[in-house]
């Protein structure tokens, strides 16, 4: 097993809100904006700026429509940020399987 290097993390996952997000996600085929919101604690402006930054890095789809009357957003990974998701916690991984035990 290679040793761990820290520019292999995904930067736009690295990041307390963008890695719960993910981690969310991962475990949700689509999810509402608002559901995800109360899952990881997160302010309406605090989780759009992350959300937009996952969607730019490809990682995450979000679409905008309505139920009825009412404004709906919902998330989704894409396949290539399930892959980043994947390889993320490869390296983390790889992190904890070099850490040296405290002398």
């Amino acid at each position: 097993m290679s040793g761990f290097d820290a520019a292999r993390l995904d930067d736009a996952i690295h990041g307390k809100v963008r890695l719960a997000i993910m981690a969310y996600l991962s475990g949700a085929q689509t999810v509402g904006f608002t559901t995800l919101k109360a899952a990881i604690g997160a302010s309406d402006g605090n989780l759009s700026i992350h959300l937009r930054k996952l969607e730019e890095a490809g990682h995450v789809v979000i679409e905008k429509g309505y139920e009825g009357r009412k404004p709906l957003t919902t998330i989704m990974l894409t396949e290539a940020g399930r892959q980043a998701w994947i390889a993320y916690l490869d390296e983390l991984r790889r992190l904890l399987a070099t850490a040296q035990p405290a002398a």
